[in-house]
């Protein structure tokens, strides 16, 4: 199985989000990410930037705002 780990890119840097992400969705204000054995977390006020295939790594830009994670996928932290 494939699975992919995802990083926000702010100001040159890399932060990672999550490892072993199986499923992302991509919502009105973000992306929700899905492991196997962790509930979702709702990334928001980011775009996809760059998905890398070969090295199994997903990027994400901030669209507007600063990037806030919720653990439990519900929006709110």
């Amino acid at each position: 199985m494939c699975q992919i780990s995802v990083v926000v890119e702010r100001e040159g840097e890399e932060e990672k989000i999550l490892d072993n992400v199986t499923r992302l969705d991509v919502v009105e204000d973000g992306v929700v990410l899905s492991t196997l054995f962790e509930e979702p977390k709702e990334v928001r006020d980011v775009v996809i930037s760059r998905i890398d295939f070969l090295g199994g790594k997903v990027s994400l830009g901030q669209s507007s705002a600063p990037t806030k994670v919720d653990k439990k996928g519900t929006g709110h932290e």
